[in-house]
């Protein structure tokens, strides 16, 4: 069985922000149906991040001071040039940057019994790094 689902997520200025979606995938688990398998989690975005990781105000505060010290948005980036960027005024370089250190736009976990089985600290983000907008994820349950 494949079931797939689609979830916004409106965002806010305030970036990099961590937006916990753990109980979003855990419903769509449920309702799949699926008792034994796997979800797959995937970002239609190349600067909104699907991460896991604790939920802890303290790592948070450390990964957010860990990107914007590595690839601050004030740096000189090539993408910053594109058209679209010179047209809108909103260069977002170092938002595709942060997005490629953090791993990119998926992940994958096992369901058994239906429930995913994240461990007792984990929680799965999605990492908004540029500005505020609706965000959609995939959510992809498949098994038996």
């Amino acid at each position: 069985m494949v079931v797939t689902f689609k979830i916004t997520i409106n965002s806010s200025d305030v970036v990099p922000e961590l937006i916990n979606i753990t109980d979003k995938i855990n419903e769509s688990v449920s309702s799949s149906g699926v008792k034994n398998g796997q979800v797959t989690i995937f970002s239609q975005h190349t600067t909104a991040a699907l991460i896991i990781q604790e939920n802890e105000e303290g790592i948070h505060k450390d990964l957010k001071k860990f990107l914007t010290t590595l690839i601050p948005a004030d740096g000189d980036y090539h993408h910053t040039a594109a058209p679209d960027h010179v047209a809108d005024r909103m260069p977002n370089g170092h938002s595709h940057l942060q997005h490629f250190l953090l791993g990119g736009s998926s992940q994958v976990l096992p369901i058994v019994d239906g429930k995913v089985q994240l461990g007792q600290f984990q929680s799965v983000f999605l990492v908004e790094l540029d500005r505020a907008r609706a965000r959609n994820v995939i959510v992809q349950v498949v098994g038996e």
